[in-house]
């Protein structure tokens, strides 16, 4: 896994908490964690896409 990989998955891993707090709390910045879930969904789906079409080594 390289370095962006592992960015991405901790910024993945925060939002997401941060997004179940927006839900329980009910608060007002719930909304923009909902738009930063979906923005980290794509990144990380965008990450799968590249390691899965990377070469394989023989």
């Amino acid at each position: 896994m390289n370095s962006l990989s592992a960015v991405l998955w901790t910024i993945a891993a925060i939002l997401l908490v941060f997004w179940i707090v927006g839900l329980i709390a009910q608060a007002t910045f719930g909304g923009l964690i909902h738009l930063l879930l979906v923005l980290i969904v794509a990144a990380v789906a965008i990450e799968v896409v590249r390691i899965v079409s990377r070469p394989k080594p023989q």
